[in-house]
């Protein structure tokens, strides 16, 4: 494998193992054991994922994952300390792709690794697609947006959106199925692809990034809509 994983952990223990694991698993690691350093690699090394602790000295990772996002859309995985619903709302209202609650396993981590680094290659070879039949054929198109599975892109009125790929991955899976009603449940398992233990606060949270992204007006949107009681579905 040719990807390359940043490791940001402060703790030289588990930042170890984790460089173990994942050059075992035959990527290419860095390692930084504070925030500034981690955030200075980020932006200079371009990696292709980043695992990153909340906790971390000189800058928290909460504040490392929001300045990456102001310049990158790389996937990053929050690591959390604990069981504390703000830190995982606010590591994804901040940008983070996935989060990961210590202590976790190495199997589930790498399975998000492998996840992110899937949903991150399909979007790069969309970018790259020049086939303009083919183009055609994966737009959606509804009012002033417009979708392009193949490149993963959304344009309101003409211009490009700032979206992040599970943002894009949830947009493109309601958009593609108009009208239908998917409880928070069922988007969890078809858009995130491995089970949550019951967190749909993370469904919510996304849909509110998505809809200050691509609706006139959040509290008001016409695009993805919420059946009360049920779930979200795509207005067409």
């Amino acid at each position: 494998m040719d990807a390359t994983i940043l490791i940001v952990e402060d703790e030289q223990n588990i930042n170890d193992i984790l460089v173990y694991t994942f050059t075992k698993e035959g990527y290419k690691t860095l390692s930084a054991l504070d925030g500034p350093k981690g955030l200075e690699m980020a932006l200079s090394e371009n990696p292709d994922l980043i695992l990153l602790d909340v906790m971390l000295p000189g800058m928290d990772g909460f504040e490392v994952c929001r300045k990456i996002r102001d310049k990158s859309d790389v996937p990053i995985i929050m690591l959390t300390a604990r069981e504390d619903e703000v830190d995982k709302v606010l590591g994804l209202e901040l940008g983070a792709d996935d989060y990961v609650t210590k202590p976790y396993s190495v199997r589930e981590l790498t399975a998000r690794v492998k996840a992110n680094l899937r949903r991150s290659a399909f979007a790069a070879e969309g970018e790259n697609s020049g086939d303009k039949n083919a183009e055609d054929k994966n737009t959606i198109i509804s009012g002033d947006l417009t979708i392009n599975i193949e490149r993963y892109e959304v344009l309101k009125k003409g211009k490009v959106i700032d979206i992040t790929l599970r943002e894009f991955d949830l947009l493109k899976f309601l958009a593609m199925q108009p009208e239908k009603i998917f409880s928070r449940e069922k988007l969890l398992e078809n858009v995130w692809g491995y089970e949550y233990y019951g967190d749909v606060r993370t469904v919510d949270v996304t849909v509110r990034r998505l809809r200050e992204k691509i609706e006139d007006d959040p509290s008001m949107p016409k695009y993805i809509i919420t059946k009360r009681g049920v779930g979200y579905y795509f207005n067409k």
